[in-house]
């Protein structure tokens, strides 16, 4: 059904083909039309629509509080969270990747070694993954003034029994705290990637 709908609607508007395509002036029409194309659009019409798109969303960049919007022409104070939401899940998602989501889902995760306590948004993580048994995770600052500036998190789900060392991006090594059934990690805010893993 939801393809259906997807067809239905990007056929009506001209998405397919190389004719102009409608209905992105209107925001509630273009974020469905985003929306969905990032579950059942190929790359080559995905590609085409946001190009198409761009003229009408007003991608704002606000390098002081360090975010990405869309206006979508309203000229409000404040942009709209979920019409954003919706729209930046069809620029992020692949086809098939709300099927996977849904009939698919990592159930894994929540028992993986997490990060939690981020101080957002103030930072954000542009990189925390589990690769041979350690966490490499950098720490992105929300501007030019949280940048060098340290934030704690705390990392989950690992075993507190044994010792860890965090390895910064300039090779220093030290002894990581533990608190009750997690980890503490203090990050530089600079984007730079650090190791936690098991202390050989």
């Amino acid at each position: 059904m939801a393809r259906a709908g997807w067809l239905t609607s990007a056929n009506f508007n001209g998405v397919f083909g190389d004719g102009k395509i409608r209905g992105l002036d209107k925001p509630a029409s273009a974020v469905s039309l985003l929306q969905i194309a990032g579950e059942f659009a190929d790359p080559a019409v995905k590609q085409r629509l946001w190009a198409a798109a761009d003229e009408f969303v007003q991608p704002i960049w606000d390098t002081e509080r360090g975010e990405f919007t869309l206006g979508f022409g309203l000229d409000e104070a404040h942009p709209r969270g979920q019409w954003n939401a919706r729209a930046m899940a069809g620029w992020v998602c692949e086809q098939g990747a709300w099927n996977r989501i849904f009939n698919q889902p990592n159930l894994e995760k929540f028992t993986q070694p997490s990060v939690e306590g981020v101080d957002f948004p103030r930072v954000a993580l542009s990189e925390a993954r589990w690769q041979d048994d350690a966490l490499h995770v950098a720490a992105h600052p929300q501007s030019a003034a949280v940048r060098g500036t340290m934030s704690q998190v705390r990392i989950v789900n690992v075993p507190t029994t044994v010792r860890w060392v965090q390895t910064d991006a300039d090779g220093q090594s030290a002894p990581l705290q533990v608190e009750g059934n997690h980890l503490v990690a203090n990050l530089i805010v600079d984007d730079r990637t650090v190791v936690i893993s098991r202390r050989p």
